[in-house]
């Protein structure tokens, strides 16, 4: 090591240097404790005065500050607010579903996957879009399958949240997945495929709520709302699974700010 770094790096302890015998070799394990000394100096002069991280910037995660709005959700149209009872009843009913997830995880996790099933990588944001919703949803393509004799095409309409993939994703995983779909969610319009979808991650959320997953499902809520008072036709199926994701977010997981006032 230069003498001016060690100027900067004073001793902690007094090294003198050591009489070794000529057979010294610093490539096997010391044997004595000059042995020990003499091979920690010759290491630490091999290292570099300065380090350089090689990073791979597509690995970082694209929003790295987390930012939670204080703002609420809008009003169900009129008719359509749901009454306290039935938010009671889906919040019992969406804990049932978490117990059982949670007492059965490992059974679920030991099962084999179809040889159609492949599931994305994490960072696969496309992939995990296409693999959720489906080819036809994801390419915003509205023409069904003339030939339904070859069954269900997974690739082209999604593969459904089975306890079987589920039961495989980590905490990481289901947030990564949730912030994919909320993104997606926020440009495009809602589908069964995605509220099955929300309705499984939310499921898998593990509480207490790190602050990232805190400000997804708020955000989750809020696009219900909007999507909720711009529905024309008043589908009753829909404000109903939009309903239901609001009744969550507020009620189980404890936004109550954000909860429908009952009708």
């Amino acid at each position: 090591m230069e003498s001016g770094m060690e100027e900067l790096m004073p001793r902690l302890l007094p090294v003198e240097d050591c009489d070794l015998a000529e057979d010294f070799d610093p490539t096997v394990p010391p044997r004595t404790p000059q042995e020990y000394l003499k091979r920690v100096q010759i290491e630490a002069a091999r290292c570099p005065d300065v380090v350089v991280a090689q990073i791979d910037p597509r690995k970082l995660r694209k929003k790295q500050t987390v930012n939670v709005s204080i703002s609420g959700c809008q009003p169900a149209p009129e008719g359509y607010s749901p009454t306290l009872k039935w938010q009671q009843q889906q919040v019992a009913n969406f804990s049932a579903v978490r117990q059982s997830l949670n007492k059965h995880r490992n059974h679920w996790q030991s099962q084999h996957l179809d040889s159609n099933v492949t599931m994305p990588k994490p960072e696969d944001e496309e992939g995990w879009k296409k693999f959720c919703l489906g080819e036809r949803i994801y390419s915003e393509i509205d023409t069904q399958s003339n030939d339904e004799s070859l069954g269900i095409d997974y690739i082209k309409v999604g593969f459904p949240p089975l306890l079987s993939i589920v039961s495989r994703m980590n905490q990481a995983t289901v947030t990564t997945v949730l912030e994919y779909l909320i993104g997606w969610f926020g440009e495009k319009k809602f589908t069964p495929e995605l509220g099955r979808w929300l309705y499984a991650l939310l499921a898998c959320l593990e509480k207490p709520l790190l602050p990232e997953a805190h400000s997804l499902i708020r955000q989750l809520a809020r696009r219900c709302s909007e999507v909720r008072v711009l529905e024309e036709n008043k589908n009753e199926e829909q404000i109903s699974a939009l309903n239901l994701i609001i009744c969550l977010v507020s009620r189980y997981f404890d936004q109550r700010d954000l909860a429908d006032e009952p009708s």
